[in-house]
């Protein structure tokens, strides 16, 4: 399971795939949020607050989740680095 990461504006990112699912994480300052979907990408997108954390909400389309997890950072969604593995996330 390799990992990428990113970092800008304060925010960094982590995009890594599990055996069931492909997970995009960001941490700000302590704050933290998850983006996950299953490893066939083709499901709903899930919003945790942390990677094992309990799903918030769930999305079809990857900038809506984008956005639930920049207001859990408390940042702009174009302040959020994305890995480029993890670009197309979403339906």
């Amino acid at each position: 399971m390799s990992e990428t990461e990113t970092t800008a504006n304060g925010i960094t990112a982590r995009y890594r795939e599990t055996e069931t699912e492909r997970l995009l994480t960001f941490d700000r300052d302590g704050r933290t949020a998850a983006i996950a979907q299953n490893i066939d990408g083709y499901a709903m997108l899930k919003v945790r607050p942390t990677a094992d954390g309990d799903e918030l909400e769930r999305y079809y389309g990857f900038d809506m989740a984008l956005d639930h997890a920049a207001e859990l950072l408390a940042v702009s969604p174009h302040d959020l680095p994305v890995p480029e593995a993890a670009a197309d996330m979403g339906m």
